[in-house]
């Protein structure tokens, strides 16, 4: 299927790796200028490389933390005219929520919720004007299946939930959307280092914990970031007008629910 994307511009947050890269390089094999962004200059560099030689796309990176105004203005400026943002950010430690104080929580909402609506918020009247837009927001399974333990995630991804869900209404009628996919379990660095973790606190072999994690998927496996890049392509596609203010579970059948 042609998704009606090239020649269109997309910004993509943390997109050196994981789910992010995933993105990127779905959306530069549909033919989109992409503008990377992540911490790591080198990691960030390396994917710009392999998405250019993959694709042949102009990608364009701004390393640094998008939390900052700075790197956002850095952003805004390499890509000031973005047809896509896809909002993405490595999600909060774990732990207690008695163990959190005020600063821990505002880095979370910061980089889970407040930074994302900064860039909606810098970029979805110029998509309203220019008749497209297509706004991609990767928060997590827990927004419909919290986890005690991840409790920053919980709420600072469900209160950026709860805001596109009304901003989504109001911007569809010019042909921008926006939607939200919910990754489960996803072999990312960042499953894999959780997985560690758990193996070191209960003294098992990292393969023993990986094996009964992926047991528990209903899919018996977990997974790609090439998966959720293809979910996003299709939601930033032409055919995708009429889709808006959805939350897109991909996740191996892990939550169980009729809607």
């Amino acid at each position: 299927m042609d998704m009606g994307l090239k020649g269109r511009s997309a910004i993509v947050c943390a997109s050196s790796k994981g789910l992010g890269k995933g993105c990127a390089l779905a959306l530069a094999r549909e033919g989109v200028a992409v503008t990377l962004n992540a911490r790591g200059y080198e990691a960030l560099e390396a994917t710009a490389g392999e998405i250019r030689k993959a694709t042949g796309v102009p990608v364009t990176v701004v390393p640094g933390d998008v939390t900052e105004p700075a790197v956002q203005r850095a952003l805004l400026a390499a890509c000031p005219a973005p047809d896509i943002l896809v909002n993405n950010a490595g999600g909060p430690p774990r732990g207690d929520f008695r163990a959190w104080d005020r600063a821990v929580w505002l880095r979370a909402l910061d980089a889970n919720m407040l930074t994302p609506i900064e860039l909606i918020k810098a970029t979805v009247d110029g998509m309203i004007a220019r008749k497209f837009g297509r706004i991609i927001n990767i928060t997590s399974i827990t927004v419909k299946s919290p986890i005690a333990s991840l409790g920053l995630s919980n709420g600072a991804r469900a209160g950026l939930t709860g805001f596109v869900a009304g901003l989504a209404r109001q911007t569809v009628a010019h042909n921008v959307t926006i939607n939200n996919l919910l990754p489960g379990s996803f072999d990312t660095d960042r499953l894999r280092g959780g997985m560690k973790e758990a193996a070191k606190a209960a003294s098992e072999a990292y393969e023993a914990v990986r094996a009964r994690d992926m047991a528990d998927q209903p899919a018996g496996r977990f997974g790609t970031a090439d998966e959720l890049g293809a979910a996003c392509a299709f939601l930033c596609s032409a055919h995708a007008g009429f889709i808006t203010g959805q939350n897109l579970l991909l996740d191996g059948g892990y939550f169980s629910s009729t809607l």
